[in-house]
């Protein structure tokens, strides 16, 4: 046991002390937050550099004057002259287009773009908005309906999803689940790969350097894969924590200045406004960031956060066992594809699922078996939790998976005791087999 620490010890404390660890631990928070800045950033500027210009020839004389301007476009009446303003729009630079209404639109209600790059979806979806827009005020017209009044009737219900618990009733957010949910299925997919391959490549480079030789001389095999497995499995939790500690204080430090919703309201009473004026005003103040904050205040984070780490670490031990295998029985990285294969499909096919049928039905008999399994529950119940699920499945879940794991190391181990000193030979399925079946 303690030739088993030595090893978690140096494995673990020599990857912590590397630079590189420390960069992308305190530098990722960082980046992911400055990715989102900078997307929001870009995309409000293509909005505000996308302005189009479309010179309109209305042959039916249904949409004079009836076509209205805003920010994103600008309509201009031109003259009947098609071939003229096609050679126009070919000359142009910018977003120009010439939209062309036929004598008969009422009837076809076709029209035609024209461009000299394809307008984009925004710009055609604005046009057509547009069209239909005049061609229901005729329709509106012509029965005798004031469009005023069917505007006024616009009912909004607000559902407010509720679970019910043993502790009582507690609000739920299905888009915040979602969001959730997708986001865990790909970190666990990713990590897992990313710290497996980490073991697999440090077996492989030992191997082939010789060094394992006079490693092995004063630990069992057994023993160095155990320390090796867990000590790197120690940095990718320390990386999570670090990663969860720190976006969470670099979330907080962005929330302040923010004005409390609560004290826009007094400050909007105090200065004599209405009930309704208040809720009107408050609620373009909140804005999305509102929105957004009040959806994830339904979500159990502390649960999501417990249940992560545990899945992240048991899956880990149960895929890096198997890494490990791997790279005892090869002698170079290029030799592992035939191996690494199978052992990426149950994940693969979880990950594939995660999008569909587990987002849409997680507490299904499918998404249930799926998180019992040891090689599928990882992204499986991570997937289910901010749905909620009941503590026994997880509990449940969580012994298989250590299960398997347990399994899992021995039958790997008995592969990585052989694997580990063979040399120049390569490895196939059947030498697995025969690798396993060696006593002693």
């Amino acid at each position: 046991m303690n030739k088993i620490l030595l090893i978690i010890k140096r494995e673990y404390l020599s990857r912590v002390k590397k630079k590189s660890f420390l960069l992308v631990t305190f530098l990722v928070p960082l980046f992911l937050i400055g990715i989102y800045a900078l997307t929001i950033y870009l995309t409000a500027k293509s909005f505000e550099s996308n302005h189009a210009v479309v010179h309109l020839i209305d042959q039916s004389g249904l949409f004079a004057g009836k076509m209205n301007n805003n920010e994103q476009i600008t309509f201009l009446e031109v003259s009947d002259d098609i071939a003229k303003e096609k050679a126009r729009i070919l000359n142009e630079e910018g977003k120009t287009f010439l939209l062309i209404i036929p004598p008969d639109m009422a009837e076809s209600a076709q029209v035609e773009l024209f461009a000299k790059e394809t307008a984009s979806l925004g710009v055609q979806g604005d046009v057509s908005n547009q069209l239909e827009q005049v061609l229901r005020d005729i329709a509106y017209a012509e029965a005798g309906i004031d469009r005023a009044t069917v505007e006024s009737i616009n009912p909004e219900v607000h559902l407010s999803a509720k679970e019910i618990t043993e502790e009582g009733e507690k609000d739920s957010s299905a888009g915040a689940a979602m969001g959730i949910a997708m986001s865990l299925s790909i970190v666990v997919y990713i990590c897992l790969f990313l710290y497996g391959a980490q073991v697999m490549r440090g077996i492989i480079e030992e191997k082939s350097s010789r060094i394992v030789e006079v490693i092995i001389s004063s630990v069992k095999p057994f023993q160095l894969m155990m320390g090796k497995i867990i000590g790197i499995g120690l940095v990718g939790l320390t990386q999570f924590i670090l990663w969860i500690v720190l976006s969470s204080s670099l979330m907080g430090v962005a929330s302040v200045g923010m004005t409390d919703g609560q004290e826009i309201r007094k400050q909007l009473t105090e200065q004599g406004l209405s009930g309704d004026e208040v809720q009107e005003v408050a609620k373009s103040q909140d804005g999305m960031f509102g929105k957004v904050t009040r959806e994830l205040g339904k979500v159990d984070f502390q649960t999501i956060v417990i249940t992560f780490l545990l899945y992240f670490f048991g899956g880990y031990l149960l895929y890096s066992a198997l890494f490990a295998a791997v790279g005892s029985a090869v002698d170079s990285e290029t030799e592992t594809q035939q191996f690494m294969f199978p052992i990426t499909i149950p994940l693969l096919f979880t990950y594939i699922l995660s999008f569909g049928v587990l987002i849409n039905d997680p507490h299904g008999p499918l998404s249930f078996w799926l998180s019992m399994i040891p090689f599928t529950s990882p992204i499986a119940m991570l997937v289910r939790v901010p749905f909620g699920v009941p503590t026994w499945e997880i509990v449940l879940s969580l012994v298989l998976l250590v299960g398997g794991f347990i399994l899992t190391t021995w039958v790997a181990g008995r592969i990585y005791r052989v694997g580990i000193l063979m040399y120049g030979k390569k490895a196939s399925y059947k030498e697995l087999v025969k690798w396993f079946r060696y006593k002693g």
